[in-house]
């Protein structure tokens, strides 16, 4: 399987009542159907997926499945902090049409999760067992946990494990991993910061917050490193600078929802305690996604 060009790891909406909104993701689906986004990432920390129940997650999984157009491929973030609910996730994925699981490494027991050791027995027992491919998920500003080159090397050779989404956003650490890792394992950037750099560097492609609000952008940087177009994917960069900064670490997934208002797209609400951005915030990223429309 080809984990090549850019996936957005899709927000998810909630109507006045902090409900699943049906409606608005057949929107947003649909409408990014009619771009060149490689498929879909659905319930990755975008999604606010720390904040659904499993059921929510389920119902989600299947809409998604449902409203992409058939050439679309799905990721399904299913990563739990035991190895049989991760499994019963990405098991049920797979029965949807999901055709890769991926799995943020457990870290509510810091202790024992930061051994390499356990590392390593988690995510071989979820890949012996799942039905589709494991990605791993590195993120370490979510879980405080950072996967070592060596054991991503060492996972690299279980059959059933693919690739990796590397959200760090430390290009350094990402060059580490496309070092250590068997031929043909598949390392994606989770940072649009740094998203021409990482293509440049060996990434197969990427999953993206901010191609929920602005994929064209995105797209643009993946196509000029296609047909090796350095000059042109670096300008694209310097444009989306601004506006990819104010979404990863400024104002997060409220003001990521408040630029795909801006674009088209719907963002709503985000789910308690997360709050929407407010008007100095909303003007801040206004101005930066000025002609960056989705």
């Amino acid at each position: 399987m080809k984990l090549q060009g850019i996936f957005p790891a899709i927000a998810t909406p909630f109507d006045h009542k902090g409900d699943l909104y049906k409606i608005k993701v057949q929107h947003n689906v649909e409408k990014w159907n009619r771009t060149e986004l490689s498929g879909y990432v659905v319930c990755g920390s975008t999604g606010e997926s720390a904040f659904l129940s499993a059921d929510e997650k389920l119902q989600l999984f299947e809409w998604v499945a449902q409203y992409a157009a058939p050439e679309k491929l799905l990721i399904a973030g299913t990563g739990a902090e035991s190895v049989r609910e991760s499994v019963r996730m990405t098991n049920r994925c797979a029965e949807l049409g999901y055709k890769a699981a991926l799995v943020l490494t457990p870290h509510y027991y810091r202790a024992i999760m930061a051994r390499q050791e356990t590392q390593l027995l988690f995510f071989r027992a979820v890949a012996d067992q799942a039905k589709i491919p494991v990605m791993l998920y590195n993120f370490p500003q979510v879980c405080g946990l950072e996967l070592a080159p060596e054991t991503v090397a060492a996972l690299s050779e279980h059959p059933n494990i693919i690739g990796m989404k590397d959200s760090s956003g430390n290009l350094e650490g990402t060059k580490k991993f496309l070092a250590a890792v068997k031929p043909g394992f598949q390392v994606m950037t989770g940072s649009a910061n740094v998203l021409a750099l990482s293509l440049a560097a060996g990434c197969s492609g990427a999953v993206l917050a901010f191609a929920n609000a602005a994929p064209y952008s995105c797209i643009s940087i993946w196509e000029a490193h296609r047909t090796r177009e350095a000059e042109a994917a670096q300008d694209w960069q310097n444009r989306i600078a601004k506006a990819a900064t104010l979404i990863a670490s400024t104002y997060g997934i409220p003001g990521l929802k408040h630029a795909m208002d801006l674009n088209g797209y719907y963002g709503g609400i985000p789910r308690l305690p997360f709050v929407p951005v407010g008007p100095e915030a909303q003007a801040e990223i206004a101005a930066a996604f000025h002609g960056l429309k989705g």
